[in-house]
């Protein structure tokens, strides 16, 4: 399955993979050698109500606020490696998660798109988004809350996780996926060996 799509979608999932991981160092780097403020958002006090004094509104209107910003000047090291969890963690599962499905092109392209490989390559991708979406979630998560908890201790910190956690169920699909194309494949091996 020799395509012009399949070789130039290769290319450009490997070519990302790289910029992702490029990104995930650069940045890492970049935010430890920083000496600025470490900022975090927080919904702690979502429904909290606004003085209406400092607010031009209308007679009968209250005014709540959904988010609030906190930022520390002069962060600890705790601090800014937190701030660091909150950030590289998407950058790294997605930089691998592109490097494996640029390996699952190009299998497909070598040796076709219904072999041992190609269905061994997909059932690896989908175990890695399966299991690497919720851990990556959990890890950004738990470092912004203990961000928040850092510079606001009222606010406390604990197990949370973000991101979009609906992959887990495309990583199963592939994982499945996986599995039928590796029974078709042994099926058309037990046929080829009784002709």
């Amino acid at each position: 399955m020799n395509t012009r799509l399949t070789r130039t979608l290769a290319s450009v999932t490997f070519a990302l993979a790289v910029l992702c991981g490029l990104a995930f160092i650069g940045k890492g780097v970049t935010h430890m050698l920083d000496d600025g403020a470490v900022c975090v958002q927080t919904d702690f006090w979502r429904n909290a109500s606004l003085a209406p004094d400092h607010l031009p509104m209308g007679k009968g209107v209250e005014a709540s606020s959904s988010a609030t910003r906190l930022c520390q000047d002069s962060p600890s090291v705790g601090q800014r490696a937190a701030d660091l969890g909150g950030e590289l963690p998407w950058l790294l599962f997605g930089s691998l998660a592109l490097l494996l499905f640029s390996r699952l092109l190009k299998a497909v392209l070598l040796q076709g798109p219904f072999t041992d490989a190609v269905s061994q390559r997909l059932s690896v991708l989908g175990w890695f988004v399966t299991v690497g979406t919720p851990l990556a979630g959990l890890v950004v998560g738990w470092s912004q809350s203990w961000l928040v908890g850092s510079m606001a201790p009222v606010a406390g910190s604990g197990p949370t996780v973000s991101g979009p956690q609906a992959l887990v169920l495309a990583g199963l699909a592939a994982v499945i996926m996986g599995k039928i194309m590796r029974e078709g494949v042994r099926m058309r091996e037990d046929l080829e060996g009784t002709i």
